[in-house]
C-alpha cells in the first residue's frame, strides 16, 4: 500500500515541477537567445478588438473628424450631460465657461467652449482631447469608454450651440414659441442648459 501511495504522488509530482523559464531568463531554444518572446505582430489583447478608427481616434487619417460619428438622440445627449456633470463640470462649469467649483477654488481655469477658438473646433478634437489630455487636463481614456466620450462630445456641442443660438438657429415653425419667452420676466440663472 505504501508503495502505490509513493508511485501515485511521485507521478503527480511531475506536473508539478514542469520546466519553465523565470522571466526574461537567457534561453537556448531560441536563436536570439530570449525566452521571453515578443507579440506576434497584429496580436490584440482580450477585449480590446479595434473597432473603426474614427470612432477610436476621433480622426479620418491624420485630421479630426467634423462631426460626432454617430447617432446623436436625447438618448445619447442625457449620457454626455450624466458623464459631464461628473467628469468635466468640477473645472469647466455647468454651462462650460470655465467656472466651475475647482476653479473657484484656485484651480487653474480651462477656455470657455464658446469662444469663437473653441466653437469652430471639429468634434474629433474634444474627442482627442477627452481621450489624450491637453494642458493642465488629465486624460479620461480609463474613465469614459469610446461611446461615452463621443456622448460628451456631443452634448458640449449640444452646451455651444444653446448658449450661442440666434433666432435663424430655431425652425421656422417653431419662431412664434419664441414671442412668449422674450416677453417672460428673465428667470433665474439655472445650473443647467
Amino acid at each position: 500500500m505504501v508503495a502505490l501511495t509513493l508511485v501515485t504522488l511521485a507521478c503527480r509530482q511531475d506536473m508539478h515541477d514542469q520546466p519553465r523559464y523565470k522571466p526574461l531568463a537567457k534561453s537556448t531554444f531560441f536563436g536570439d537567445e530570449r525566452s521571453a518572446r515578443p507579440r506576434v505582430p497584429g496580436t490584440v489583447a482580450r477585449g480590446h478588438l479595434p473597432g473603426d478608427e474614427t470612432m477610436e481616434t476621433g480622426k479620418a487619417g491624420t485630421s479630426f473628424v467634423a462631426a460626432v460619428p454617430v447617432a446623436i438622440d436625447m438618448k445619447l445627449l442625457k449620457r454626455g450631460e450624466d458623464r459631464y456633470r461628473i467628469y468635466c463640470a468640477p473645472c469647466h462649469g455647468q454651462v462650460g465657461r470655465g467656472d466651475g467649483m475647482i476653479v473657484r477654488r484656485g484651480y487653474r481655469p480651462p477656455p470657455s467652449f464658446h469662444i469663437d477658438r473653441l466653437r469652430a473646433q471639429p468634434a474629433g478634437y474634444y474627442f482627442d482631447v477627452v481621450t489624450a489630455g491637453f494642458g493642465a487636463m488629465p486624460d479620461y481614456a480609463d474613465k469614459l469608454s469610446v461611446a461615452d466620450r463621443w456622448a460628451v462630445v456631443a452634448y458640449v456641442r449640444a452646451l455651444q450651440l444653446s448658449q450661442n443660438a440666434t433666432v435663424a438657429d430655431v425652425p421656422a415653425d417653431r419662431r412664434g414659441d419664441l414671442a412668449g419667452v422674450a416677453s417672460a420676466p428673465a428667470a433665474p440663472e439655472a445650473h443647467h442648459p
